[in-house]
């Protein structure tokens, strides 16, 4: 087993977080508002404060180095490429996504509406956003500490 590459489950985790929260903003803030803004009156809340959404693009951030690691810690045992990237994604998701919406719907704290939605659309977020961050992890070839060319990896 090699070393993990930490600049590179950085670099990779960075974009996979971008593309995440961006396909985030998409799902939620977007197609999925208005669920969102009724969800929250239901609650007695207001809706999304500015500062919420930073901390929420923060978090996505965090999902994303979180994915690339689990990427390049599965490596080994998986292989390099889209399968291995898909499968950390959807274990990224199955925590960060589906487990906890299922439990605000079962404490009756979300629409259900809302929650297939949502959960459905964190799916595509967390797989693209692996497969984004994937694409720009290498691993280091243990003996120079430079990336490992294709031919080497094959």
């Amino acid at each position: 087993m090699g070393k993990i590459n930490i600049g590179r489950v950085l670099l990779g985790g960075i974009v996979a977080g971008i593309v995440g929260d961006i396909l985030a903003y998409l799902v939620d803030g977007v197609m999925l508002a208005q669920r969102w803004a009724f969800a929250l009156k239901q609650l007695g809340k207001p809706e999304f404060s500015v500062n919420q959404m930073l901390m929420f693009t923060a978090i996505g951030l965090v999902y994303g180095i979180l994915t690339i690691w689990l990427y390049a810690a599965m490596r080994p045992r998986f292989g390099a490429g889209l399968k291995t990237a898909i499968y950390a994604g959807l274990a990224v998701w199955a925590i960060g996504a589906l487990l906890p919406n299922a439990g605000f719907w079962v404490a009756g704290m979300l629409p259900r509406g809302l929650t297939v939605f949502t959960t459905a659309g964190a799916i595509i977020e967390s797989t693209v956003a692996a497969l984004a961050g994937a694409a720009l992890y290498k691993k280091e070839d243990a003996g120079t500490g430079a990336p490992q060319s294709r031919a080497a990896r094959a």
